[in-house]
């Protein structure tokens, strides 16, 4: 398995209005077109906060422990939609209410990302499909624990201190 490279996302301004359209392969490329992203943070009702393992397939940060779902906008959609397709597609998650967090703009070496950021509690059972390389429910205390040691990616661990969500 691996990422699609001619699929289609939109670009935007910083505002996330849609300036034009671009292939995931252009956007992870280091051309920096900025490009809208969802992230939903799952707890359960003990605090506890799921996290995703990206598998190694993946063009960007293999390996690493991230945010429970993140998925790209696709062209065309919006950003409700695209968070409901992301946590289905990823998680199996469908009847949730999310809470927006944040938007900003994430910038590493290779892509900018105008992220839209969400809370949700839930027990309601989470299985990873195999877009993901399995994930499962931490501690507060494991994750304090763990940051800065290259088990997070860095999206993940900026995202929790700008966002105080920990």
């Amino acid at each position: 398995m691996k990422d699609n490279n001619d699929e289609m996302f939109p670009i935007v301004d910083e505002n996330g209005n849609i300036t034009g359209a671009a292939t995931r392969g252009e956007c992870h490329s280091g051309k920096k077109l900025l490009h809208p992203v969802v992230h939903l943070h799952v707890f359960n009702s003990e605090g506890e906060l799921y996290l995703q393992k990206r598998p190694e397939w993946k063009d960007i940060q293999p390996g690493k422990w991230d945010t429970a779902v993140g998925g790209h906008v696709d062209l065309g959609e919006c950003i409700d939609d695209a968070l409901k397709r992301e946590a289905e597609e990823e998680l199996g998650l469908k009847d949730f209410n999310a809470e927006q967090i944040s938007s900003y703009i994430f910038e590493s070496e290779r892509e900018k990302e105008l992220i839209f950021a969400f809370k949700t509690i839930t027990d309601t059972e989470i299985t990873p499909s195999d877009e993901l390389d399995g994930g499962r429910f931490w501690s507060i205390a494991d994750i304090k624990q763990n940051i800065g040691k290259g088990v997070f990616t860095p999206n993940f661990e900026n995202e929790i201190k700008r966002t105080n969500l920990i």
